[in-house]
């Protein structure tokens, strides 16, 4: 199926027939219509563009007015390495031109602004919205927006930090189907709005909770309170993130040992991504994406 239609063209049934057959023509058809929004193209999203791209995804907009630098190089493989084809382009530019070429049959599309900039009727436009490379705020904003939309739209953020990474879902009222013996069993799952999920206290969190979790709070609570772009720290900012640390367990009555000095040495060390590390996140999140309610309902 094409973005109007109702049916799967022939070319299309050809291009994603060993994928029809493991999850049937109506995925597909539903696959070919979502219209997806990614701010931030990291090496993580590049992976997550690239699957979806060549699963037959029906759109994708791409947003990242950042030029090019040698880190964004070593862990993006859509942007080329031909500096003579770069010509002023933005990240998202030369991104495009790579996905285009992965499948032309998707449509891929550009927007320049800053997250922020944007209204509720332009996240309205899409189906999945998937967030990086930005502050816990602007994610927040993106967030609120999207839930003030006049249709429901899916909100994912990813980060990756040498070789840890993480992923939020928020599907909003997700309803789904499942199998039980012969039944058929309707299921329902009420997803916290981003600022909700990251505002449980964290003594009130899993004991099993990932020591990552912790690591990757500290960390972006002292690029908040330093006014720091994401990803902004280095070695020299580690005795300040320390001290934030201790400052937020004392709140959050927390034993420091469950946010180890080592971890955020290492997080704050190395902010570059790991590229196969992001190569499993961005699957990851690709393989969310494909069980989201849109794709499922």
């Amino acid at each position: 199926m094409n973005g109007d239609g109702e049916e799967l063209t022939a070319q299309e049934t050809a291009l994603y027939d060993r994928q029809i057959r493991v999850w049937g023509a109506d995925a597909q058809r539903r696959l070919s219509k979502a219209h997806v929004l990614v701010y931030g193209i990291k090496g993580t999203i590049a992976e997550f563009c690239k699957n979806i791209v060549l699963a037959g995804v029906g759109s994708l907009t791409l947003i990242d007015d950042r030029p090019i630098t040698e880190e964004l190089l070593s862990s993006n493989f859509l942007i080329p390495p031909d500096e003579n084809i770069y010509n002023g382009k933005t990240i998202a530019q030369l991104c495009c031109d790579s996905l285009k070429d992965f499948n032309p049959m998707v449509r891929v599309f550009v927007e320049k602004g800053d997250l922020s900039s944007f209204d509720v009727e332009f996240f309205g436009k899409f189906d999945v919205v998937v967030v990086s490379c930005c502050s816990r705020s602007a994610k927040k904003l993106a967030n609120e927006k999207c839930r003030k939309a006049s249709k429901r739209v899916a909100f994912y953020t990813v980060d990756c930090r040498d070789s840890c990474g993480e992923v939020f879902v928020d599907l909003q009222d997700y309803k789904y189907q499942k199998k039980k013996m012969e039944e058929t069993i309707e299921c329902h799952l009420k997803y916290p709005c981003f600022e909700d999920a990251l505002s449980v206290p964290w003594r009130a969190l899993h004991r099993r909770m990932s020591k990552l979790y912790f690591a990757m709070r500290v960390i972006e609570k002292f690029e908040e309170v330093e006014g720091r772009s994401a990803g902004d720290v280095s070695d020299a900012d580690l005795s300040n993130v320390l001290k934030l640390k201790k400052e937020l367990c004392t709140a959050q009555s927390l034993n420091e040992s469950h946010v180890p000095d080592t971890l955020l040495e290492r997080l704050v060390a190395d902010t570059t991504e790991f590229p196969p590390v992001s190569a499993v996140i961005g699957g990851i999140l690709g393989q969310v994406f494909y069980r989201s309610s849109w794709f499922t309902r």
